[in-house]
């Protein structure tokens, strides 16, 4: 009959030699990816390998902190992506034109702009019917 131990120190080499050959070819996507999109996900992936590492390791020594470590590598790596991928949506596309309509959302100085120009408009209305009077009723 077979040992436990042998079988899990099996399990753990073939471990070791699949997240091997997966690094490396991980590595050749972040070097030679065609977009910058495909360079982040590999980079992410490179982090799961590195987690995938990290609990072989635990599993071979029985140290279990490597799995607090290994959590941790997980938070910090997510939060890369998200960061890489607000990065890329701000900077848009190499060639890419602007859009007709502008922002979505508009600035505080694109409200203070479109306001300037209501108000003389709504003045200079207001003064064609009064007799040429200016706001507060002053003439020029």
């Amino acid at each position: 009959m077979i040992a436990p131990e042998s079988i899990i120190q099996a399990a753990c080499n073939f471990a070791l030699v699949i997240l091997g050959i997966s690094f490396l070819l991980t590595v050749y996507r972040v070097v030679k990816g065609p977009t910058l999109p495909d360079r982040v996900l590999s980079l992410d992936m490179l982090v799961g390998i590195a987690i995938g590492f990290i609990a072989v390791i635990a599993i071979r020594t029985g140290y279990t902190l490597y799995i607090d470590i290994a959590i941790s590598l997980g938070l910090v790596g997510f939060l890369a992506t998200v960061a890489f991928a607000r990065f890329i949506l701000a900077r848009g596309v190499v060639g890419e034109k602007p859009l007709e309509d502008g922002p979505v959302l508009r600035t505080d100085k694109q409200k203070t702009k479109g306001a300037k120009k209501a108000k003389p408009a709504a003045a200079s209305a207001a003064g064609s019917k009064s007799g040429g009077a200016t706001r507060g009723g002053a003439r020029k």
